[in-house]
């Protein structure tokens, strides 16, 4: 355990104290992350917690910054590359889950806490016949990660949904933001900002709104199959990390990595995918330093080859050389 040393011993035990007071068997020490990332691959945060609740979240936020502990939420696990070496300070492990919808003037509103599967709220609004959220379907992750990062797919985004975002803002207080307070863009946010180069974050999603229109069940639920065909047909299966580069604008990042000769490139135990070349499959025995040789080589590869600098999707966090 570190938790950004040069502090005295009886300090680090106090903090640990405190800690395991407000979570008891929820908190642990030098947890491995690889067992909590899609690509099963990451080492050790110095501290770890799981929070269950919007509550709980907060509270673990605010007390590792009492102690002037970083800290950074983990949803699922995927579209992040957590370094061999591990996080020095606390992981929260988000699963506050919650999700309930009510009617307004315009449709429905589904509010879910940042840390629900954002496939599973798909399957609850297409049960119930809520259209504006099958394009998410089959994309691992929370629904708080999906807002930081505007996850989109199949031509549309988080934020051609989103009506609202609450925050627990660096000075501790929570706010609710509208979607275009936002600063979305393509795979990005103004949320992105609130990271450190370290990966720590110092904003956090707390809840979220969508703005959905009542339709036929059956309809909706035709399109979430349809759209998770597709996905079964065009993606990997295996321990990734998702699409590892954005698309330049008017091309496809997996288009370029193809053309420049990519598919099944393998650095050790991590290969390009042959089904598509923006996904990088682990096997067994691989490791965070190489994916990030592969992404280098492929990024150095489509420049060679297409002229074309690709921007990573994926972001690396944690204690990297």
């Amino acid at each position: 355990m570190d938790l950004v040393t040069d502090r005295p011993r009886t300090l680090l035990d106090a903090i640990v104290a405190r800690f395991r007071e407000s979570f008891g068997d929820e908190f642990l020490l030098d947890e491995p992350l690889s067992r909590h990332t899609s690509s099963g691959l990451g080492g050790p945060a110095d501290v770890f917690v799981t929070v269950r609740s919007v509550e709980g979240l907060v509270e673990a936020a605010t007390l590792a910054a009492r102690q002037a502990i970083p800290f950074w939420v983990l949803g699922a696990g995927s579209n992040v590359l957590v370094s061999d070496a591990g996080i020095r300070g606390l992981v929260i492990r988000n699963r506050a889950q919650g999700v309930t919808f009510r009617h307004d003037g315009l449709g429905v509103i589904a509010q879910a806490e940042s840390g629900a599967s954002l496939s599973a709220l798909v399957r609850q609004c297409a049960s119930r016949g809520l259209a504006g959220l099958a394009w998410a379907a089959g994309i691992p992750g929370t629904v708080g990660g999906a807002v930081v990062g505007n996850a989109g797919a199949h031509g549309s985004d988080v934020a051609s949904s989103l009506r609202m975002v609450r925050i627990l803002d660096a000075d501790f207080q929570a706010r609710d933001y509208e979607a275009e307070q936002m600063g979305f863009c393509y795979r990005d946010s103004a949320l992105r900002q609130g990271h450190t180069g370290q990966g720590h974050s110092s904003r956090v999603v707390l809840e979220t709104e969508f703005q959905l229109r009542p339709g036929s069940a059956g309809e909706v639920e035709a399109e979430v199959a349809r759209i998770m065909t597709d996905r079964k047909q065009t993606q990997p299966a295996g321990a990734s990390m998702g699409c590892m580069f954005k698309n330049p604008p008017g091309d496809s990042a997996g288009r370029l990595m193809d053309q420049a000769g990519l598919k099944s490139l393998r650095i050790g135990g991590v290969q390009v995918s042959p089904i598509h070349a923006n996904f990088f499959v682990a096997t067994e025995g691989a490791t965070a330093e190489e994916v990030k040789k592969l992404m280098a080589e492929s990024w150095y590869r489509v420049r060679d080859h297409c002229d074309v600098e690709l921007e990573p999707e994926v972001e690396l966090i944690g204690d990297w050389d």
